[in-house]
């Protein structure tokens, strides 16, 4: 009995140092070269840490980024100030230390000032001074030591940290997914408390409410209200009430439509060097040529009006155009979604693909019905018109009266 509790003992602490070893923080790190720093912060995102010591009266911040997962030598880290101070727009004016592997086995390290998203972190000056700028590469990670030169009275800053591809010894832009998104906060110098502030869940539901509306506006209600005009004119029961569920749906699709274009212009400005030229110029596209359709309501003419012929072959084109446009930049909304949640926005993507399948199932089968419709109905006005010429009788004289 004795035994079987020295043994559960045994494995309780075993169990109680292989936690903690999982679980380990910055503050459980040792340094070489007895390097010591009085604060630290887990960063949130990139398995990134910050040690640091700050001397509030004189603006010096010495510091050592940790960045692991560097398993080869084609990626670069970086970590950043953003002098502006603005989180949202963090990237833009970042004053940065950049660091990568090199064949040496030491890293190359180096300042970098960040104009915008997009830029190659090219070596350059930044605006703190900056000494004792060196890198070391252990256990596959990556730690920058600097010391920075802040201005005085200094107590919190917006800073970032990122990690990207290298091409040959050029770093590459980096992904754009949720991990590299929110890899930014605000740091008090003084408390040491970190506030990561990705806003990654605003953002996200922004992006959200902009597909939804998009998708259900352009992508749904415009070809259902096509398909109503198309099809359900045929049947001279259904006249005028095609018409009124016509401009109903596609008045709502224009109203909903906008209201999604306003939201992608909102996300746009707060993406500043974020751009999906593509998807915004058919964004664009697909507004005015939306709006012309709506002024092509209220211009529309008389059926027996002279230009109502020129009329309907610029409402049909216009109309057609905006569907073929709305739904191909659909896919291309879903082909700027975040990489980290791809799997959730395939899911929106097939049901997306399965609601205009069957739409399309759908016009398939009325345009092969209305023709139907049409040619039968054409038949039977050519067997009436034939019956009433045959009543007048053959050759125009069988109407006529026998002579006495």
């Amino acid at each position: 009995m004795a035994g079987m509790l020295r043994l559960v003992l045994a494995l309780s602490v075993l169990s109680s140092l292989l936690l903690s070893c999982s679980a380990q923080t910055c503050s459980s790190f040792t340094f070489t070269e007895n390097r010591v720093f009085s604060s630290c912060s887990d960063l949130s995102q990139l398995s990134s840490y910050l040690h640091w010591t700050y001397d509030n009266a004189t603006g010096k911040l010495d510091l050592a980024y940790r960045h692991g997962g560097i398993t080869s030598n084609d990626k670069w880290v970086s970590w950043a100030i953003n002098p502006s101070g603005n989180l949202q727009q963090s990237m833009t004016g970042a004053q940065a230390l950049v660091a990568f592997p090199q064949s040496s086995g030491t890293p190359k390290v180096y300042t970098s000032p960040i104009s915008g998203y997009g830029t190659t972190l090219a070596e350059g000056t930044i605006d703190y001074n900056t000494t004792g700028l060196t890198a070391t590469l252990q256990n596959n990670e990556i730690i920058i030591f600097a010391t920075l030169m802040l201005q005085n009275g200094t107590t919190s800053l917006v800073h970032l940290w990122q990690e990207g591809p290298l091409s040959g010894t050029t770093p590459q832009t980096h992904e754009m997914n949720s991990a590299n998104t929110n890899a930014k906060g605000t740091l008090d110098l003084v408390s040491g408390q970190n506030t990561a502030g990705g806003g990654g869940n605003s953002l996200r539901r922004r992006r959200n409410v902009h597909g939804v509306l998009n998708a259900v506006s352009w992508g749904i209600l415009m070809p259902v209200g096509a398909i109503i005009a198309r099809y359900l004119k045929v049947f001279k029961s259904a006249d005028p009430a095609w018409f009124y569920l016509h401009v109903t749906c596609q008045t709502s699709a224009y109203i909903i439509g906008v209201a999604g274009w306003g939201t992608g212009l909102k996300l746009g400005s707060d993406s500043v060097g974020v751009e999906y030229k593509t998807h915004r110029a058919l964004g664009i596209t697909i507004f005015c040529l939306g709006t012309l359709q709506v002024f092509a309501l209220l211009l529309r003419p008389n059926k027996d009006h002279k230009y109502r012929f020129y009329w309907n072959v610029y409402h049909h084109f216009l109309g057609y155009s905006t569907i073929v446009i709305s739904i191909v930049n659909i896919f291309k909304g879903f082909d700027a979604l975040e990489n980290s949640v791809q799997d959730r926005y395939n899911d929106y993507k097939n049901a997306y693909i399965g609601i205009i399948a069957a739409l399309g199932g759908i016009a398939v089968l009325l345009e092969v019905c209305t023709w139907f419709i049409v040619m039968k109905r054409r038949k039977a006005e050519g067997k009436m018109t034939h019956g009433v010429n045959g009543a007048n009788g053959a050759n125009g004289y069988g109407s006529r009266p026998q002579q006495a």
